[in-house]
């Protein structure tokens, strides 16, 4: 690793594109070269000041790392930041002020927020070293998104869920396989539609046994979605959260995991 060979067109090419979106670190990682040298070669590219020192990102460059560029930053300054807790701080450069959050802040908020955020757009190392849970979260949520459509409903897409519904014979769980649409999407555009028709109940004579319930334990310790839970436990995602919405009083698996922890804690106390 050093400053004095020559650049690339190609590590040109991948300063300037990742310079502001990735930290300086990340940088001088990928390319091989100290940090000065990283630094250094910006300025004399015209690249602009650049905020991220290494230990901290602004709040929308952490959104870009994320792949949450386009999710609308104002958004998400009140669902993370206000009504989560995101611990972003204001940082004054010269005349200008910025939201800023440390990495490793992040990293800890972010641990505590598994189920609510979404990695499979997040490259590995973006932000530098990660945490041990990261890889684990990334490869679940690539799972998801390639089994779930994420984009917009289309005329023939919202045609063919009242055809089903208007069958009477398909759970929410047999829609989302059908339609490749989390049961969570599919709930909102019955209702974003109007629609009179309502999926069939799940059979209410299945209890839940021992084994189900010390698996959906594991899962949401693994920071796993409804949607992956009702494959491993048989049982449709909102079935799986009416479930845990009784047994603990919220349907937010973060917090779900905190009660979890702390019951196993003082467990371990007696």
């Amino acid at each position: 690793m050093g400053s004095g060979r020559a650049w690339t067109s190609g590590e040109v090419n991948h300063l300037e594109e990742k310079w502001g979106a990735v930290s300086v670190g990340c940088l001088a990682t990928k390319l091989g070269r100290t940090r000065n040298a990283i630094i250094l070669k910006a300025q004399r590219l015209s690249l602009g000041p650049f905020l991220m020192g290494g230990e901290y990102v602004t709040f929308y460059q952490l959104l870009c790392a994320l792949g949450y560029e386009n999710s609308g930053y104002t958004y998400k300054m009140k669902s993370w930041v206000k009504k989560r807790g995101c611990p972003v701080r204001t940082k004054r450069v010269n005349q200008n002020t910025f939201k800023i959050i440390y990495i490793e802040d992040f990293w800890g908020w972010a641990e505590k927020n598994q189920a609510f955020l979404d990695f499979s757009r997040f490259e590995e190392n973006m932000l530098g070293k990660e945490p041990g849970w990261v890889k684990s979260k990334r490869r679940s949520d690539m799972e998801r998104s390639r089994k779930y459509k994420i984009t917009p409903w289309m005329a023939e897409d919202d045609a063919r869920l009242r055809k089903l519904l208007k069958e009477h014979k398909y759970s929410y769980a047999d829609l989302s396989e059908r339609l490749q649409r989390t049961c969570g999407a599919i709930q909102r555009r019955i209702l974003d539609l109007e629609l009179k028709e309502r999926p069939v109940k799940a059979d209410s004579h299945n209890p839940w046994t021992d084994g189900d319930k010390g698996l959906l334990k594991q899962m949401v310790l693994d920071g796993k979605s409804y949607e992956h839970m009702q494959e491993a436990i048989g049982r449709s995602a909102k079935a799986i959260r009416g479930y845990v919405g009784r047994a603990y009083k919220t349907e937010v698996l973060d917090k779900v995991r905190e009660t979890i922890i702390k019951d196993a804690g003082r467990e371990k106390m007696e």
